[in-house]
């Protein structure tokens, strides 16, 4: 039984570990991009063993179900939301980090490619040649 107790808590630390990176690189990447994908990435690695952690702990049929659709829960609505929040910034004009090479949605949001019903991308404003902090 302790051999249980080991697993369940390398699993809890390491969970612990990945939100831990998670919340430094929401707190140190330098644009709103980059801060997404650690929050989405690590954040959800992280819970996902804090949540098997949970189920090797209580082995219990239920509360291991429910970790499991906890997760499956947080792999089908993480990227999601990440994805649906970048394309919002990248619409709105979000500044992007100055060592950025590549952007791939250039010309994609412009004024000329939008057909009726779509959302055009608003022409820059004159706030958009400040560097970002």
């Amino acid at each position: 039984m302790i051999w249980v107790e080991v697993i369940a808590g390398v699993m809890l630390l390491t969970g612990a570990a990945f939100v831990l990176v998670s919340a430094i690189g929401v707190v140190r990447f330098p644009d709103v991009y980059m801060r997404m994908h650690a929050a989405t990435k690590a954040g959800t690695l992280g819970a996902g063993l804090m949540l098997g952690a949970a189920s090797v702990v209580f082995g219990e049929l239920g509360i291991t179900v429910r970790s499991f659709v906890v997760f499956f829960f947080l792999l089908l609505t993480a990227p999601v939301a990440a994805h649906v929040l970048g394309r919002a910034a990248y619409y709105a004009n979000v500044p992007r980090w100055e060592r950025t090479r590549l952007d791939e949605l250039a010309g994609r949001y412009d004024e000329a490619d939008a057909t009726p019903g779509e959302f055009a991308r608003p022409a820059a404003r004159a706030t958009d040649d400040i560097p970002y902090p």
